[in-house]
């Protein structure tokens, strides 16, 4: 299948398209990156170099993909990270043009916005344009815990029901599939959760809380889990093999002792999803 990626570039480690793309063709997918940045490296550094692509830009590539005929083959959409209005806007446009063209491609929506413990770290006006025009277009979103909250207007969600509840108010709003990440709950906070709910129930995927947090986590959860539902039509199947390849990237990560992710070491990982943590169906 062929899937339109519309995100970051970094020349130096894992985030955006540089950390989905890999992932999406180790799973058999083809991929195609639209950059909206083009940096040399994450902002996480602190200082980085290179442009920010301008909305026209992000936009004329996108057409000339169309002059190709391509955008009638796109069976998904894949966003993150929208540091511009004008940007998301034209990613909504494109999710809108190929859903006309191929009514079964779906539009995935990675809204990021915040974590917990730093709150907020988009310009002003990005969580409201996220809540009030993505998330309403979107088919399947791959909010954090705190992105989560925030999207359903609640201070905070501490127990598995309470997440639940949340996410049945987003889905309301729009995306019928939606996977939590880094859930975690007053019960265990040695651990977090995975949490997927579609039409079909609600699963989720308990594994060990790990001290690690690398840039790019997020970028690669909703690449793996996006092609793993295009591949299986199954909401449990992909949080299974999502949750069980990013706790082992993640794994190998931490013992690596490098910054950023460890992805290409983990490609039989990503490829053949390990089944250690067992998915878990909550209604």
């Amino acid at each position: 299948m062929q899937i339109l990626s519309i995100q970051s570039h970094v020349a130096f480690g894992y985030v955006g398209n540089s950390a989905a793309v890999f992932p999406i063709q180790r799973l058999g997918h083809e991929v195609w990156p639209v950059l909206t940045v083009n940096f040399s490296n994450h902002t996480g550094y602190g200082a980085w170099r290179g442009p920010v692509v301008a909305a026209d830009q992000v936009a004329e590539v996108i057409e000339g993909i169309s002059e190709r005929d391509g955008l009638s083959t796109v069976s998904a959409v894949l966003s993150g990270y929208q540091g511009d209005p004008a940007v998301g806007a034209i990613i909504l446009d494109a999710a809108r043009r190929v859903k006309a063209l191929n009514p079964r491609a779906l539009y995935c929506c990675d809204p990021v916005m915040g974590d917990v413990g730093r709150g907020m770290f988009v310009r002003e006006g990005i969580p409201e344009f996220m809540r009030d025009e993505v998330v309403p277009a979107a088919d399947v979103i791959t909010p954090n815990h705190f992105e989560l909250n925030f999207l359903a207007g609640v201070g905070s969600t501490d127990t598995l029901e309470e997440v639940l509840a949340a996410v049945d108010v987003v889905r309301s709003k729009g995306p019928s599939n939606v996977l939590v990440t880094s859930v975690i709950t007053e019960a265990d906070p040695t651990h977090l959760d995975l949490v997927a709910v579609s039409d079909e129930g609600a699963w989720s995927v308990t594994t060990p809380l790990l001290p690690i947090s690398p840039n790019g986590g997020g970028d690669v959860t909703a690449a793996v889990y996006l092609s793993h539902l295009l591949s299986t039509g199954s909401t449990p199947t992909a949080l299974g093999h999502t949750a069980n390849t990013l706790f082992a990237i993640l794994d190998r990560t931490l013992k690596s002792g490098r910054r950023e992710l460890e992805l290409i070491a983990s490609q039989d990982d990503i490829a053949d999803p390990p089944a250690t943590y067992a998915v878990t169906q909550l209604r």
